[in-house]
């Protein structure tokens, strides 16, 4: 999503918590000075507030926010995928790790950018999210719960917003993808039914495009994205209301 947003114009900031390894991979891969790799901790609020600042001051004001940080079930197990672990068996700390990261840290940042947007008449806010069978999938404690908060979290922050000129979306990969959250140790038969990242790219440059201005407390599935239509006609096929349960929001 990075790559894709930095060839398409933009000028990118990109987070890690832990190491500055694979950001600043990724921004040797893009246009040269298109990506900005910078350390922060999304789970806490000050980090977040420091992280605004200073991309705000090395590349102007921040218009898209893309909440996609995570961590995963593999803190919870290795095996996750094989052997999904019972939710009493996770770690108390363990627990509040990803909570912390996944439900907290999309707040922290939309609450750190969304004054600005809200002042200059426009913004995007786009939530990563899971689909809805893998949220209430056996053993998928705490990740599952968490990406139920954050469609949670689109919906009203949608509502919320409604009229500023500043949306709030959600976009799915569709199934499990092949990223930094499955374990190397996963069969390779496994490995080649996952989903590559790049399909997300695609809906979340039409997502930030003028023709989603009006598009706000949606989710988006990438998998579903028909590259051999227009991006419009290709996302009316795949758009529907953010929703829990069967009640949608009108």
């Amino acid at each position: 999503m990075a790559l894709g947003l930095s060839r398409a114009g933009f000028r990118v900031a990109i987070t890690a918590a832990w190491t500055r390894n694979e950001i600043e991979a990724v921004a040797r891969e893009a246009p040269q000075g298109q990506i900005y790799p910078v350390m922060a901790d999304v789970s806490r609020e000050s980090a977040c507030a420091a992280l605004i600042q200073e991309v705000e001051a090395r590349l102007g004001p921040v218009d898209v926010l893309v909440n996609n940080a995570g961590r995963g079930m593999r803190y919870v197990s290795e095996r996750f995928l094989i052997e999904p672990p019972p939710f009493w068996e996770t770690d108390p700390e363990t627990w509040r790790m990803i909570i912390e990261t996944n439900v907290n840290g999309p707040f922290f940042m939309s609450r750190a950018v969304t004054p600005g947007m809200i002042a200059r008449g426009w913004g995007r806010i786009i939530n990563i999210s899971m689909n809805h069978e893998t949220m209430r999938r056996r053993g998928f404690s705490p990740y599952g719960p968490s990406k139920a908060a954050l469609e949670s979290e689109t919906i009203i922050w949608a509502q919320d917003l409604a009229g500023t000129g500043v949306t709030a979306n959600a976009l799915l990969p569709g199934g499990a993808s092949l990223t930094g959250m499955i374990p190397d140790e996963v069969p390779p038969e496994l490995q080649q039914k996952l989903i590559s990242p790049e399909i997300m790219v695609a809906p979340l440059l039409w997502l930030i495009s003028d023709s989603a201005d009006e598009v706000s407390g949606k989710r988006l599935d990438a998998s579903r994205w028909d590259t051999n239509l227009n991006p419009s006609e290709a996302a009316a096929k795949v758009c529907e209301p953010a929703q829990w349960g069967a009640t949608k929001i009108e």
